[in-house]
């Protein structure tokens, strides 16, 4: 990522008003990055109405289904130009990026962050595609397999939370754990200028009870929240006191962040947060031979 021409985002567009929205979000979080409006379409696309009339306009099994790809293709196409005109609105340099799938939206648009070399996937919450939803049922698929951090935008926000997407800082779920520390540098790297909060949980875990104390101390974090609260209430709770504009969590805790890591992340995160939320994945890097475990 060069701080000079901003973030390379993959911005994963369907043509409903969530999409939009999520671009929107993205944009005046990220206002200098480059972006790619991926559309993925699976055949058949489009309306059972649509369908009758190719029907009716064919004379054959084989036509018909030509002209099915044919009218898939070119909606597809034009529904990702405007998710460029949207992103370009926003200020964003943008340029369409079309994908035929048999299914797996989102592990089609994960791997799509891969090849592209994203620094960032963004997502509407509650997307639809052709005539089934979309983007709402595969985030927990692009979280779970994106090479690179996901941000999920809910829709709609209320006004108070768009007010802080400007300058609002970045609430990050932090238990000490290497997926934390990740969520942590990586929203410091995406988000420059923004304060970047580490936030602590304790929900019973006693072994990250014990730890709160020298964490608080030793990365200046804002405090550990209440005990008796589910993980992601609390870190909502924490985002609303703080005006948090996104809450980043990586995917790999250790602890009571492990709640809304190892599940569903984004849904169980959007159900509480209404905010941005920026998932971080931490791989593992293997052991060389011969180096002690």
């Amino acid at each position: 990522m060069d701080g000079s021409t901003g973030a390379r985002v993959l911005l994963c567009y369907d043509g409903s008003v969530a999409a939009g929205a999520a671009i929107e979000v993205a944009a005046r979080l990220l206002p200098h990055a480059r972006a790619h409006v991926a559309f993925v379409w699976a055949p058949p696309f489009g309306s059972a109405a649509l369908r009758h009339r190719l029907w009716h306009g064919t004379s054959e099994i084989n036509e018909f289904v030509a002209a099915i790809e044919r009218e898939g293709k070119a909606e597809a196409t034009r529904l990702a130009a405007v998710g460029v005109a949207l992103a370009a609105a926003y200020g964003w340099a943008a340029e369409p990026l079309v994908r035929r799938t048999y299914g797996g939206e989102g592990l089609q648009l994960a791997e799509i962050g891969g090849e592209i070399g994203a620094d960032l996937i963004v997502l509407g919450s509650r997307g639809l595609g052709g005539a089934r939803a979309v983007l709402g049922s595969v985030s927990d698929l692009v979280v779970h397999y994106a090479r690179c951090p996901v941000l999920v935008v809910p829709h709609p926000l209320l006004e108070a939370e768009r007010a802080v997407l400007d300058v609002g800082p970045v609430v990050v779920g932090w238990d000490g754990s290497p997926g934390a520390t990740a969520a942590r540098q990586i929203s410091a790297r995406l988000f420059p200028g923004r304060p970047v909060v580490p936030v602590f949980v304790a929900d019973g875990d006693e072994r990250t009870a014990r730890m709160i104390p020298g964490l608080v101390e030793a990365h200046h974090a804002d405090g550990h929240l209440e005990h008796g609260r589910s993980t992601a209430a609390a870190l909502a709770g924490q985002a609303r006191a703080l005006d948090a504009a996104l809450v980043a969590v990586g995917s790999r805790g250790r602890s009571a962040v492990r709640e809304i890591l190892l599940g569903s992340v984004a849904m169980a995160m959007l159900h509480h947060v209404h905010r941005p939320v920026l998932v971080v994945p931490h791989r593992e890097t293997p052991a060389s031979p011969g180096t002690p475990p």
